[in-house]
């Protein structure tokens, strides 16, 4: 069964996540670009997604890895040109996949021409394009706002002799969105890239669009009153009523929705990076059918790794938003990859892949899976004189940044730099990673891509597992049990997180679906199901 193709292709489909830099290189500077990814999508789709999302690859000074954007309408000389996009996305239309593009609205680049015109006076045409604030009167900054990425969030500018406001890098300011010029004006980028033919976007930190009219400054969270904060980043330290999640936030995702609906079955995803309200923000931003289709948070992209956990995130989910839809991920190019953020040390990665994709194909929602993860492919351990990313940089080492998950992908695990590219990649790749390629596993049977595919098409095979309800059931233990209902069809989802072998009474008129090839199970002749370790199992009922 393939996704539906009128207009809601969106509602639990399987999104493929391309990072550019790092997919494939053909010309021999170490950089990904366009026209070779375009060489690799028969992989993607040979893996049975509905979708690609490709991170930015607008025109940037890469300060931020390209999500500090220049110019939105063209494509940066490292990565190509709009012809490569085009055809890029030509091809992807030939194999059946949608095209979901990285849409970076709440700040730009210190080096796009609004901004140069802005910092240029206090006067002039755009001068109130970005966020602008008078010091108070002893010169510091106009709050207690901090930067995700370390620091006061406002940089002072010599020229106008005012702040301006930064959520990430003193580089990237952000955008005025009480502007209704400025609304109009990245509206307008968004048109040029929906008449250029893509299905969607993928919208970065969408809840920081709106800030605080009045610029009050944020209060503390209660663990950091108490003393008993131990993050790495003081950003955490706050409670950030001020400074993101604004209500006004949702005009703004409306004027983006009657935009998309313009066209033809187009579709966004927002991140939404909420560390107190996540599913608060998610709801609302994802209910009624004119802001968001979907969203995804943070909540399954962290350390937790247990039934409970999942559950309640669901839970929560399908309680605050009964009317809207979520994208759930284990890995993205902003976190530890999952399998090394779940496996135990000395545990079996592969086992752990393996199951993680199964409970993703089998979540209610929409599903994103990044490059590498079909893969198995373990976080890298970086030198700090390779690091890139300057999140990492600035918090070595108690926190050693995002590079570990942004290494090259490995297509050939003979060939120079595993067939990433002939020249030096921009990030080492690790010697472990060789024995994962893609040629290796695609001649295993049982290699973790072969799960993946296994695993993938099952969805697609069952409308209960695409779009159909989800009702969990009480277990024992580290077990998460739950049916998957549409269409007259029931399916059990069983998964033990634990690492002791578990029963589960079976009903009778059970058959699993999974291929014997990765059955984690043995089923008795009391009619009782045994899951190892990890084990897991989707069978119809009826």
């Amino acid at each position: 069964m393939a996704i539906a193709d009128d207009g809601n292709w969106w509602r639990g489909c399987a999104i493929y996540q391309i990072y550019p830099r790092s997919f494939q290189d053909t010309d021999g500077d170490g950089i990904g670009d366009l026209a070779s990814a375009t060489r690799r999508l028969a992989h993607v789709a040979s893996l049975g997604v509905d979708a690609v999302w490709l991170s930015p690859f607008f025109a940037s000074p890469m300060a931020d890895m390209g999500y500090d954007v220049s110019d939105y309408c063209a494509v940066d000389p490292m990565f190509g040109t709009l012809a490569d996009f085009d055809a890029l996305v030509a091809e992807a239309h030939r194999l059946g996949l949608k095209v979901i593009i990285d849409q970076v609205l709440s700040h730009s680049s210190d080096r796009h021409p609004w901004f140069v015109e802005s910092r240029s006076s206090r006067d002039n045409e755009k001068a109130d394009w970005y966020v602008w604030a008078d010091a108070r009167p002893d010169g510091t900054a106009p709050n207690n706002w901090l930067s995700v990425f370390g620091g006061p969030a406002w940089e002072w500018d010599s020229t106008r002799r005012q702040y301006y406001l930064h959520n990430f890098l003193g580089s990237q300011p952000d955008l005025n969105f009480h502007n209704p010029a400025v609304q109009d004006a990245l509206l307008d980028t968004v048109r040029f890239w929906l008449e250029r033919g893509v299905d969607g976007f993928r919208l970065d930190t969408v809840n920081y669009y709106v800030h605080d009219r009045w610029l009050r400054s944020n209060p503390p969270l209660p663990e950091s009153v108490a003393g008993t904060n131990v993050e790495t980043n003081p950003y955490l330290y706050q409670e950030h009523l001020f400074d993101k999640t604004r209500p006004e936030n949702l005009a703004f995702l409306r004027r983006f929705r009657a935009l998309l609906d313009e066209y033809e079955g187009r579709a966004a995803v927002g991140e939404v990076g909420d560390e107190t309200r996540s599913l608060e923000t998610l709801a609302a931003y994802t209910s009624g059918g004119d802001k968001l289709h979907m969203c995804y948070t943070f909540d399954l992209l962290g350390p937790q790794f247990s039934a409970a956990h999942v559950r309640r995130c669901v839970e929560a989910f399908e309680q605050a938003a009964p009317d809207g839809w979520v994208c759930w991920a284990f890995s993205n190019h902003d976190v530890v990859r999952h399998v090394s953020r779940w496996t135990p040390p000395g545990g079996d990665t592969d086992a752990v892949a393996g199951f993680a994709i199964a409970l993703m194909c089998c979540l209610r929602g929409s599903i994103c899976l990044y490059q590498g993860e079909e893969l198995g492919l373990t976080e890298a351990e970086l030198a700090f004189e390779d690091l890139r990313d300057p999140y990492g940089i600035r918090f070595w080492p108690g926190f050693k940044g995002r590079d570990g998950c942004r290494t090259p992908m490995v297509w050939e695990a003979q060939a120079q730099n595993a067939g990433f590219s002939t020249g030096k990649p921009w990030l080492p790749i690790p010697a472990e990673h060789h024995a994962r390629a893609v040629d290796v596993q695609n001649a295993a049977p049982a290699s973790v891509l072969a799960r993946y595919r296994h695993m993938l098409g099952l969805r697609r095979a069952h409308p209960a597992l695409v779009s159909g309800s989800i009702r969990f059931l009480d277990a024992q233990g580290d077990v998460l049990a739950f049916l998957r209902e549409a269409d007259g069809q029931r399916l059990l989802c069983l998964f033990n997180f634990s690492g002791e072998a578990v029963e589960w009474a079976l009903p009778s008129g059970v058959r699993p679906l999974q291929s014997a090839l990765f059955a984690s199970h043995a089923v008795s002749g009391a009619g009782r199901l045994s899951l190892g370790p990890l084990g897991h199992v989707v069978a119809r009922l009826g």
